[in-house]
């Protein structure tokens, strides 16, 4: 045990929170900023094990990193995941690999979102910390005309209400308009005084960046649009996915 100790890469920080398993797990990381990262997320969100290994195989501190600038990514390292507005809760994409369905597989928005409900607290896990599930298919009338947001969710560090969409293929300006929609009758009309802006995330197989990009104003900070995917990407996946987004957004 003492040798153990004596070896462990971070052994100044080293926490009576964590079990010699998660610190087997954490050896392995060779770097220091990405084993500080799942350290100090194992800490705070109270991961167990097996939770630590699924975050580390779908490669969590990349999904965030790409969204961080140089300063928040050492904020990344030496705190771990810290939720201060809507963004922060973005992942791109979400890895669901625990739903029963596969990439090739055709399948509806209607089977995905049934999958999720079926796998609820694995996509609670994937979702992050102090989310609450409100409900699926809630219901809003206006005009007497009913409208259902696919997932209602409740943020506790945010003090706001998400709503996710759920699409299959791209979004579109439309889908973008219904969750303006959803989102402003929350504000107005479920929402208390206290609490902050409702979040609107649209998750889907293409986010379209560009048509999200030029249908919502330049200062949004409450509706984004992100990707899924239903396997576990590899390093060099994801690290490619962030290199075409990074051209893309430098062509609009």
């Amino acid at each position: 045990m003492r040798q153990f100790y004596a070896s462990f890469p971070i052994r100044s920080t080293l926490s009576s929170e964590l079990s010699i398993s998660h610190y087997f797990e954490l050896i392995k990381i060779k770097d220091e900023n990405k084993r500080s990262f799942y350290m100090h997320e194992c800490i705070n969100s109270k991961w167990d094990v097996r939770e630590l290994q699924r975050q580390i195989s779908t490669l969590l501190y990349e999904r965030i990193a790409n969204s961080k600038n140089k300063d928040k990514l050492l904020e990344l390292s030496s705190e771990g995941h810290r939720i201060f507005e809507g963004k922060d809760i973005i992942k791109d994409p979400f890895v669901l690999e625990f739903l029963d369905i596969k990439e090739n597989m055709d399948y509806l928005e209607s089977d995905l979102e049934k999958n999720i409900l079926e796998h609820l607290k694995e996509f609670l896990l994937e979702l992050g910390k102090e989310f609450t599930f409100l409900g699926n298919q809630v219901r809003i009338t206006i005009d007497a005309e009913h409208f259902y947001p696919d997932l209602v969710f409740y943020n506790r560090l945010l003090k706001c209400f998400v709503i996710i969409d759920l699409k299959i293929g791209k979004v579109t300006h439309q889908d973008i308009g219904q969750m303006e929609m959803y989102v402003n009758y929350y504000d107005r009309n479920v929402k208390e005084q206290y609490e902050n802006k409702t979040i609107g995330i649209l998750l889907s197989t293409n986010k379209n960046e560009t048509v999200v990009k030029y249908t919502l104003p330049e200062d949004n900070e409450t509706i984004f649009s992100s990707e899924f995917r239903l396997t576990i990407p590899s390093e060099k996946e994801l690290i490619d996915v962030i290199e075409n987004e990074k051209k893309n957004m430098n062509l609009l």
